[in-house]
């Protein structure tokens, strides 16, 4: 049987209509594919053997890795005291001697192909799309509209326009019995928060803001027009990098000024490399009050014409 990532239909003897993603991929490295034919197993039996007798090999004891990266790099590690551990069987010497003597009448190796499976996805009026029971967040200028989904092994890819939309890491879930689940990105959410500042206080994609903009967000909607002034900071990280705006909200709310104006003025200042600290200031002794003024306001009155027909100061 063929892999459906590499053949769409499977037509008599060796005839095949091959996945235009296979087929960049063969003309990527300079290689003609060749197929068995349909029902014939014996065409690739011993290569199917060769990997039967070399899985025990490889993965006994099986040893537990924390992510795909630590798998695949001990794999490679491997693979290769495998390959000198093997003889050849037709050759002299192991197959890493066999590999080595090779090398040097081979075509040198192309840049890595970008290997992906595509697919058409249409974005949701609340701008989702959806993928192995899961569901992505897409940035709102694109709603209701076509895009391209590129599926990695390890993230997805959303391309639309000959760009770069978005990038998700791949949430992988092996039980069907759990629920699926919907992943935002805040950021894509921005355009819709600046029609609608209203729907920062409990809309689900800013769930997962920042530590920092969410503290500054619960002391600026407890004020009148503080929706309105979250939202322009947040904002502000379509223009500046997202870093240096996070920095200027926690200076801000470690000197307990958490308002727009001050965020601006300490994000302008970053950018412009000047100090965000405020000047030390050591009056000399001369200009010390002997006397603290004391409020008075009955000076007012003194304003006020002495007769009695006399018209007040303005």
């Amino acid at each position: 049987m063929d892999a459906k990532t590499a053949v769409d239909r499977v037509g008599r003897g060796k005839e095949r209509q091959v996945n235009m993603r296979f087929l960049a991929m063969a003309n990527h490295y300079v290689f003609e594919p060749e197929f068995c034919n349909p029902a014939a197993g014996w065409e690739k039996g011993q290569v199917e053997k060769n990997v039967q007798d070399a899985r025990p090999r490889l993965w006994n004891p099986m040893p537990n890795f924390p992510d795909l990266a630590s798998l695949n790099a001990w794999l490679e590690r491997r693979c290769m005291e495998f390959w000198r551990e093997t003889p050849h069987g037709t050759l002299a010497g192991s197959i890493a001697d066999a590999w080595g003597s090779e090398q040097a009448a081979l075509m040198q190796l192309p840049p890595a192909f970008d290997g992906f499976v595509e697919q058409s996805k249409r974005v949701s009026p609340t701008c989702l799309i959806s993928f192995e029971r899961n569901r992505y967040s897409v940035p709102a200028s694109f709603a209701n509209r076509p895009v391209s989904l590129r599926i990695y092994p390890d993230r997805l890819v959303v391309a639309a326009e000959g760009q770069i939309l978005c990038e998700h890491e791949r949430l992988i879930q092996r039980s069907h019995h759990l629920p699926g689940r919907t992943i935002y990105d805040w950021r894509h959410y921005l355009a819709v928060i600046q029609r609608k500042p209203g729907a920062l206080r409990n809309g689900a994609p800013f769930v997962d803001l920042p530590p920092a903009f969410r503290q500054l967000q619960s002391q600026l909607l407890r004020r009148p027009g503080g929706d309105r002034e979250m939202v322009d900071i947040l904002a502000l990280v379509l223009h500046h990098d997202e870093q240096v705006v996070l920095t200027a909200v926690e200076l801000a709310l470690s000197e307990g000024v958490a308002t727009k104006t001050h965020v601006l003025n300490l994000l302008h200042r970053l950018i412009d490399g000047k100090s965000t600290d405020a000047p030390s200031i050591d009056p000399p002794g001369a200009l010390a009050l002997k006397r603290e003024p004391q409020a008075n306001v009955e000076r007012y009155d003194e304003l006020r014409p002495r007769d009695a027909g006399g018209r007040h100061a303005s």
